[in-house]
């Protein structure tokens, strides 16, 4: 578990049924933009916005459609212990190669009720588990010697931290020295140079589902610590999320630019699951104009020597 990973879009009808040839679209063209995994039901995904139908659809169908090119990651997150086993067994059943799993949210728990919880699921799974650190959006985040006691667990394998916290990120890549085999990713994309240089091992990128070919050569160029390509990369990630992750003071400004940018490229319709809404009409208009210079400066940049 190396690398750019997208935690896919989960494309949508106007009825919130799965929109089968859009995910198509959008699988072929991140596995052609050289992603090394996919992830799906995670946040971008919004997974705690579907209906379990199409939650087991999108498993199915993703890990179908992808056949084994790259591994397919699988949210199990829900509040309930026993429907997150049942994503398990879906994920399992349909070939995919992990499960992904935040904290329960709405109840109040402690770390030691966390730790509990988290080995009990991994005893469970048939599938290596990943914890998914998202403090924002679970109420909890699990704290550093939690994710220590939880890597000792032989089939949890890994953590994706989305808390934007870089010294949380520097403290699990110190006190995880001893196991380089535990996969470390991180979930904002703006902070990828950072956390690699730290020792993380890639990200999970939601602006890889538009232009996945800008985050794989950045990864690349991290890795092989080409600074003139990392910096002229970096900016452009940078100004990508300036632009169609921030227009407006909507606190879901970041899904509503996401998907509607993969309209503008025919790669969805844009629509989003309550209570969640798209852009308005003129909302859109604006951020089109914003989207059209994102995508010509992204390919102006990929153009470029060595890119």
């Amino acid at each position: 578990m190396r690398g750019i990973i997208p935690p896919l879009i989960t494309p949508l009808n106007e009825d919130f049924t799965l929109d089968y040839p859009s995910l198509i679209k959008t699988i072929d063209r991140v596995i052609s933009g050289g992603v090394h995994g996919i992830f799906i039901l995670g946040t971008t995904g919004e997974f705690s916005s579907l209906s379990p139908e199409v939650k087991n659809e999108l498993i199915s169908m993703t890990c179908a459609k992808v056949d084994g090119r790259v591994p397919v990651l699988v949210g199990i997150t829900v509040c309930s212990f026993n429907e997150s086993l049942k994503l398990a067994v879906k994920a399992k059943d349909s070939g995919a190669r992990a499960v992904v799993a935040a904290p329960p949210f709405y109840m109040n728990i402690d770390q030691k009720e966390l730790i509990n919880y988290y080995q009990k699921l991994a005893d469970r799974v048939e599938l290596p588990l990943l914890l998914y650190n998202m403090p924002s959006h679970t109420g909890i985040s699990i704290d550093i010697n939690s994710v220590k006691i939880l890597s000792d667990h032989p089939n949890i394998i890994g953590i994706k931290d989305s808390s934007g916290d870089l010294k949380y990120f520097e403290s699990l890549i110190d006190l995880l020295d001893e196991k380089p085999n535990f996969t470390i990713l991180v979930g904002p994309e703006e902070i990828l140079v950072q956390t690699m240089n730290k020792g993380g091992h890639g990200g999970v990128t939601g602006g890889a589902n538009l232009f996945p070919e800008l985050y794989v050569k950045l990864y690349e160029a991290i890795l092989a610590k080409d600074s003139d390509r990392i910096e002229a990369l970096q900016v452009t990630v940078l100004f990508l999320s300036q632009n169609l992750y921030n227009h407006g003071t909507y606190k879901s400004n970041y899904l509503k630019g996401l998907k509607a940018s993969m309209a503008f490229s025919g790669l969805c319709k844009g629509i989003l699951a309550l209570p969640l809404c798209a852009y308005s009409i003129e909302e859109k208009e604006s951020l089109r104009k914003k989207f059209d210079v994102v995508e010509a400066r992204i390919k102006s940049v990929l153009k470029e020597p060595g890119n």
